[in-house]
């Protein structure tokens, strides 16, 4: 009897939880207000580009950096790269003394991205010396084929963000400049491109809408994750995070960016979400590489349990922060616990069989209430950011959302397998145009 109660009660309290974070987020994005810009100048600005095998937008990335940021310096850390990334860096750093090539060597190098962030900040500290005013000194991560919009600086310099001086990070949103391909698979099928269309679609409408109603929730909670793109940082919280954990970002995490987050207001200082720029990214159009990108997430995600009980006894987490965050580090394991009771209640019913019948109601109950949260989601992403498309349109990307959310239950189980397998190292995702003899990146997980 205790089992079958638990059969039937714990997926509506794992429905429960997810309902009442959704509401918060959805509130949150509702009610968000557009915030005030400040003056970049009042800031020394040096841009983080990690780079691993990227000759094919290393080049592009740095000269839209510093044609839209003049006043910044670019630091390129080359992650021992097989192609022609590090000439490319060293002849654009030869010509414009504000482009500077980080070198890394194995076996120092390809150990994780959070180990080459340290390798820049370590240079910029020796570039900077002692008397530089380190407290207007902002970092800013930018992926290799990362575009951040020309307002970011403006907005990011804003009361809501480095303005305030308790501020020690701000995250700015992310869109994927490759939503609008017709043809993201250059040798698939007409079939083959729908289907890359729509996963890209789906990664844009998942970051564009229901990430930023997260990241406003967790402004409001004080729990505001840090993400490797577009993620701004004050020198001085990064020194102090350094002084206190031996280096900003961890060596070894799988979660380099969210964990400095923690770091960061682990050690008083603020970290906020500014949502009216954003950084632009390629989707992945290939499900492979979208799997092993998200099971390093999830997986990232299990091992932040380890910082709960820091949480929990910190004097700088307020009670909602505290169960965000909690949310947040065990929802892989959530996903997981729901793939085991799913199939045990199935199992059950069909043993069952004339039980069968009568939970057909339960069953639709939570169907209806797992669907409808996602389907709200499509017409907030027409409307916002796709406003010449049809309503029918928004309604099928909200059902193809509520479809696209169960990878979650894949990556969770392969982020648990790896874990058991003791398989806990940093792998890189191949670009789009990246060819598998192009360098010894992941394309599985």
């Amino acid at each position: 009897m205790s089992l079958h109660l638990l059969l039937y009660v714990f997926p509506f309290l794992l429905l429960a939880c997810f309902l009442l974070y959704w509401a918060g987020s959805r509130h949150a994005y509702a009610r968000r207000k557009p915030a005030g810009t400040g003056d970049p100048t009042a800031y020394d600005w040096h841009f983080f580009v990690p780079c691993r095998d990227e000759e094919a937008v290393v080049a592009t990335t740095v000269t839209r950096l510093r044609t839209d940021f003049p006043a910044g310096h670019v630091w390129v850390i080359d992650d021992a790269s097989d192609d022609l990334t590090a000439p490319i860096t060293a002849a654009l750093a030869g010509r414009d003394p504000h482009v500077h090539l980080v070198s890394r060597r194995r076996p120092d190098a390809r150990v994780g991205k959070g180990a080459a962030l340290n390798a820049a900040y370590a240079e910029l500290n020796a570039h900077l010396g002692d008397a530089a005013d380190r407290a207007r000194v902002i970092v800013c991560v930018v992926d290799a084929d990362g575009q951040l919009s020309p307002d970011a600086l403006a907005h990011v310099s804003g009361p809501d963000a480095f303005g305030d001086p308790d501020t020690g990070g701000a995250q700015i949103g992310v869109r994927m400049r490759n939503v609008e391909d017709e043809r993201p698979l250059e040798h698939g099928g007409r079939l083959a491109n729908a289907y890359a269309r729509l996963l890209i679609r789906m990664q844009d409408a998942e970051f564009a809408v229901s990430n930023t109603g997260m990241q406003l929730l967790r402004r409001r909670t004080g729990s505001v994750g840090l993400g490797g793109n577009g993620q701004f940082t004050r020198l001085t919280a990064l020194d102090r995070i350094a002084a206190a954990e031996r280096r900003p970002w961890q060596h070894d995490a799988l979660l380099e960016d969210y964990e400095l987050g923690l770091h960061m207001r682990l050690a008083g200082y603020r970290v906020t979400h500014v949502a009216d720029t954003w950084v632009t990214q390629e989707a992945l159009p290939y499900t492979r590489r979208f799997l092993t990108q998200r099971t390093r997430w999830a997986q990232g995600n299990i091992a932040c349990v380890r910082y709960a009980g820091r949480i929990v006894s910190s004097r700088h987490y307020r009670a909602r922060g505290v169960l965000e965050s909690l949310y947040t580090f065990f929802q892989p394991i959530a996903h997981l616990a729901t793939l085991l009771l799913t199939v045990a209640m199935t199992a059950a019913l069909l043993v069952g069989g004339g039980v069968l019948l009568t939970a057909w109601p339960l069953a639709l109950a939570l169907a209806v209430a797992s669907i409808v949260p996602f389907l709200l989601w499509g017409p907030v992403y027409r409307r916002e950011f796709a406003p010449d498309r049809s309503r029918l349109k928004g309604l099928l990307w909200g059902f193809a959302l509520w479809l696209y959310a169960y990878h979650l239950f894949i990556v969770s189980a392969r982020g648990f397998v790896r874990l058991l397998r003791g398989r806990t190292g940093w792998a890189k995702t191949r670009r789009n145009a990246e060819t598998a003899g192009v360098g010894p990146v992941a394309t599985e997980a």
